[in-house]
């Protein structure tokens, strides 16, 4: 019996009071409960949720990776066939600096007139210009036909800012869902960024060198029409009145993005022929295009995290400290060495550009009337593209003259170009917001 109650539990005598709560009772040590975490990439589901997202997304998918495909698919071509990397280049310049005029021209007439009025016209142009390259390449035309075709080949609305239209206008009152697609969208540009070049590279050296135009042209048309034929997400055009006027770059914030766009967009273009040049000087060329998708992986990492992150802090900090980041991230890259150290501090170089991308898209977005936006982030994306070729031009320049070595002090030198422009100009940004 002595043994029965000593192996008891003793359990103390607790009073309890009218309104029965325990008297003497010891605290409870039991701990509340944690919240369930929340997946890194849940804030992506909600988009897509929406009606017609993730149909329009996957419309304008293919014609994105065509855009990718071109450049690389001109001069390619031009240059196996005609054997001239001069006259390709020239032809591909030829094609952008049409692309630099028309480009904003178009995004105006879209914001006006609806995407699919204008998509739909602008593509057939640009595929008979594309289809009249074909048959000038291949039947040996004069070299100034080439040129009349690149130009007239060149007027095609950005699916990539229509896009982000599209985004803007389901969730145009949802600022973190706001942030969640551009943060997506800079990932979908990196993806068809790293596999359109690679993808015409194939087609045109192993199959037969037109492949890859003529792959590219079916790809941008059969995906603009598809993305034109989503008409319950386009957004309504806007009246003439609220398109008229001069052109969006008035906006003295507007410019300090356009800027430091390219600026950044020169750091793009001459990492990859800076790295290009260095793979190969280290003795293995043909690892150059698996170390350049390291680059871009570290920027779709950082892309997909930052954006599923909360929105912290004011716009244009965010942006500065994208653009900040930038710049530091690129100076480790002039001491590399060899394949082993180049290639996780392109990893790392790279995970620095997506938030900075993603700052300027909100950017934009913010600094840009509602009813000129299509025009605005064309004018962003033009001055993008225009510092890629500038970019590339300069690294080719320091490669052939200084070396493979200090071929990375063109993306450093442009990395800080770009940081300079947006800490000069944050007063005037920050004045175009309002002080935001």
């Amino acid at each position: 019996m002595i043994l029965f109650l000593a192996s008891r539990p003793v359990v103390p005598t607790v009073r309890r009071t009218r309104s029965g709560a325990a008297r003497g009772a010891a605290p409870s040590t039991v701990p509340a409960p944690r919240p369930p975490r929340r997946p890194l990439l849940a804030p992506y589901r909600p988009l897509f949720a929406a009606p017609g997202a993730l149909a329009f997304t996957l419309a304008a998918l293919a014609g994105r990776v065509a855009g990718a495909m071109l450049g690389v698919s001109i001069v390619v071509m031009i240059a196996t066939v005609r054997d001239s990397y001069a006259l390709a280049g020239a032809v591909s310049a030829t094609g952008l600096a049409v692309t630099a005029v028309t480009g904003p021209l178009l995004g105006r007439l879209v914001d006006r007139h609806g995407q699919a009025r204008v998509a739909v016209p602008a593509v057939a142009v640009f595929a008979l210009g594309a289809t009249a390259t074909l048959l000038c390449v291949h039947y040996g035309a004069p070299a100034w036909a080439l040129f009349v075709c690149a130009a007239g080949s060149s007027g095609v609305p950005s699916l990539g800012s229509m896009t982000r239209a599209r985004w803007a206008s389901v969730h145009r009152d949802d600022a973190a869902a706001r942030h969640t697609a551009n943060s997506f969208e800079q990932v979908v540009d990196e993806v068809c960024f790293m596999a359109g070049p690679a993808l015409a590279m194939v087609l045109c050296t192993a199959v037969f060198p037109e492949a890859g135009l003529a792959t590219a042209a079916v790809l941008l048309v059969v995906g603009t029409l598809l993305f034109a034929a989503q008409r319950r997400t386009e957004p309504p055009p806007q009246p003439r009145t609220a398109t008229a006027g001069g052109s969006p770059l008035r906006s003295p914030g507007l410019r300090i993005v356009v800027i430091t766009f390219l600026a950044t967009g020169a750091v793009f273009g001459s990492m990859e022929v800076a790295t290009v040049a260095a793979v190969e000087s280290y003795g293995q060329g043909s690892a150059s295009s698996a170390v350049l998708a390291l680059q871009a992986t570290g920027s779709c990492a950082a892309g997909l995290v930052f954006g599923a992150l909360p929105v912290r802090g004011s716009a244009v900090t965010r942006f500065l400290a994208g653009v900040a980041a930038m710049a530091v991230a690129i100076l480790p890259l002039l001491t590399a060495t060899g394949p082993a150290t180049l290639a996780p501090l392109l990893f790392v170089a790279g995970m620095a550009t997506a938030p900075t991308m993603i700052s300027g898209m909100t950017l934009i977005h913010r600094l840009t009337p509602p009813a000129r936006l299509n025009e605005g982030m064309t004018t962003a994306y033009t001055g993008l593209l225009i510092g890629i070729s500038a970019g590339a031009a300069a690294a080719g320049w320091t490669v052939d003259h200084l070396g493979a070595g200090a071929g990375y002090t063109a993306p450093a030198t442009a990395a800080a170009l770009a940081l300079l422009a947006a800490a000069s100009g944050s007063g005037r940004l920050r004045r175009s917001l309002g002080g935001a």
